[in-house]
């Protein structure tokens, strides 16, 4: 047993317990594991294969735990989380043929759209509204395109989620949280198999850090419950902003055309 633990870092496992932690409450694990896979040396293909692995653990960790308390209905959101796996498993296999450089560069934007509409709405707390669309509708356009995204980038699809149950499907924050872990979970898999399918998936530390990653989601959904919309919205807003930040540095093309223009309005 020993051996199955042995040249694998520590920062990965601590990482994808912090990671589950705060994905299970407001998205965005992927802004941990990720980058502290690409510095343990793998490429990043394999790095993207083997987190899809890796947070399959946590979403189900906190599906199952929102769904014991009765914050989502399993059975009701099948079909939504089928359209959400579809979605993922298209997406990662027209990954290597769709513009990623226009995704990188105006997701930030997006990102930031968000953590704006979160801090600025009034009245977000965790009782369910009006919707402003049907939930079939819902079911089959809303969900496989976020979930194709998840499949196709990735980065700030929790986000994308529990934007479209708040403002579209009227959930309160913690209900939304609850949907959007599911659905996430079933774009996870889409993703997942794709990648499994082509190889790039290292199941030694994927499995290993799917450990913690349950674990981290199990604690993170119980503070969401026990707090919700307290600690939803300002870890939510924190996330999109710093999400954004990270990719607006990480060679995106919007960010190096701002970097430039300050560079030249100074000069």
């Amino acid at each position: 047993m020993s051996a199955f633990f042995e040249n694998i870092p520590l920062l990965l496992i601590f990482a994808a317990f912090v990671a589950g932690f705060i994905d299970s409450i407001a998205g965005g694990g992927g802004l941990v594991t990720v980058p502290a896979l690409l510095l343990a040396g793998f490429s990043p293909v394999e790095s993207l294969g083997t987190n899809k692995l890796q947070s399959l653990f946590g979403s189900a960790s906190a599906t199952i735990a929102y769904a014991q308390k009765g914050h989502v209905h399993l059975k009701a959101q099948l079909p939504s989380a089928l359209m959400s796996a579809l979605g993922g498993a298209c997406g990662a296999l027209l990954a290597g043929l769709l513009p990623g450089d226009v995704l990188r560069a105006f997701l930030p934007l997006l990102l930031i759209a968000i953590a704006i509409y979160f801090a600025l709405k009034p009245n977000m707390d965790d009782l369910d509204r009006a919707r402003r669309i049907t939930p079939f509708l819902f079911g089959v356009t809303i969900v496989p395109l976020i979930g194709f995204y998840d499949g196709l980038f990735g980065p700030g699809t929790g986000s994308f989620f529990m934007l479209s149950f708040v403002s579209l499907a009227g959930y309160g924050l913690l209900k939304a949280t609850a949907h959007t872990k599911l659905l996430n979970f079933a774009s996870n898999l889409g993703g997942f198999a794709t990648f499994a399918v082509l190889g790039v998936i290292n199941w030694k530390v994927g499995l290993l850090m799917g450990l913690a990653q349950f674990a981290g989601a199990r604690v993170g959904a119980g503070l969401a419950m026990k707090s919700g919309a307290k600690i939803i919205k300002p870890l939510l807003i924190v996330v999109c902003l710093a999400l954004a930040t990270k990719l607006l540095y990480s060679d995106n093309p919007l960010g190096t055309w701002l970097a430039e223009l300050i560079g030249n309005s100074s000069s």
